[in-house]
């Protein structure tokens, strides 16, 4: 009846008994009836409140606005990229139900040192095609495998699918494997680009909005969908449930695995700092700038 009252976590049968408590005849029934007429319904936490605003925010998602519209007229490939959670592999829970003859039983902890490691799985997300690929690796998320990924998907689907593109968007978020001040990340950004002959032009999002970052809501949550309730024993295992990946809008799923060891803890080479070829926009630097191939 407060208006202050914005939610609840006693169970109907819960609130019933106090309500009896206090005179008022009233089951669990009555109670639902009442919620549902008070507007009450039973609702997840939303991760909506931006934790900090940086004062180029606005300005930024203009620049990649019109970034998008720029490539996407000309016809070339824009890309979202982003590394999804690390799953365990092995047999341990994992939240979501399916249709089964019996439950399937799981491990009652989800100790690593039960399991077979991890999958580490990095995502493409093309956003004139509605197409994404997924490249799992067993071995560690770096600015190596980032760019290993990204020469997969450029070879198996990016040229066959943009034959005449000289050029490349990627929409990524500030941090990770790609880090917006990592050199290292722009110094295999640059062997790529040299390696496919491609201008590859970088726009990160501005900090505390990966959220906005396409690959986050037309990718990922599909493909915790297809995983839902499955253990995923092996890294095999992982890929034929997230080859299962699909949306009403046509979107498939092309998933791949990347067997080579990354290593951490790798550095730029000194050279690369003091001679980078990479060219920085005018406009909020950091963020935008292009690897431009040096041997066409």
């Amino acid at each position: 009846m407060r208006e202050a009252v914005k939610w609840t976590n006693l169970s109907r049968r819960q609130i019933a008994q106090r309500v009896q408590a206090l005179g008022t005849s009233a089951g669990k029934n009555v109670v639902s009836r009442l919620l549902r007429e008070h507007g009450y319904r039973r609702r997840k936490p939303q991760k909506k409140r931006t934790l900090g605003q940086h004062a180029d925010r606005n300005a930024q998602f203009e620049k990649i606005a019109q970034l998008k519209q720029t490539y996407l007229q000309a016809g070339k490939p824009v890309i979202s990229i982003d590394t999804k959670k690390k799953e365990l592999l092995g047999n341990f829970y994992r939240e979501g139900v399916t249709d089964a003859v019996e439950p399937t039983e799981v491990n009652d902890h989800d100790f690593p040192s039960y399991g077979n490691g991890q999958v580490i799985p990095h995502g493409i997300y093309d956003l004139a095609r509605n197409e994404a690929a997924l490249h799992l690796n067993t071995s560690h998320d770096t600015t190596e495998f980032a760019c290993e990924s990204l020469g997969l998907w450029w070879r198996e689907q990016g040229k066959p699918n943009y034959p005449e593109a000289d050029g490349l968007l990627i929409l990524c978020d500030g941090g990770g494997s790609n880090s917006s001040s990592a050199y290292l990340f722009k110094q295999d950004l640059q062997a790529l680009a040299d390696n496919l002959n491609l201008k590859i032009r970088i726009a990160h999002y501005p900090p505390y909005c990966s959220k906005y970052n396409p690959i986050e809501h037309r990718l990922f949550p599909h493909v915790t969908r297809a995983c839902r309730g499955v253990p995923l024993e092996t890294v095999e295992t992982a890929k034929h449930y997230m080859a299962k990946t699909e949306t009403t809008t046509g979107m498939k799923v092309v998933v791949r695995i990347i067997s080579k060891a990354f290593e951490t803890g790798r550095k730029y080479a000194q050279a690369f700092k003091e001679n980078m070829t990479i060219q920085f926009d005018d406009f909020l630097p950091k963020w935008n700038y292009s690897a431009v191939p040096q041997f066409p």
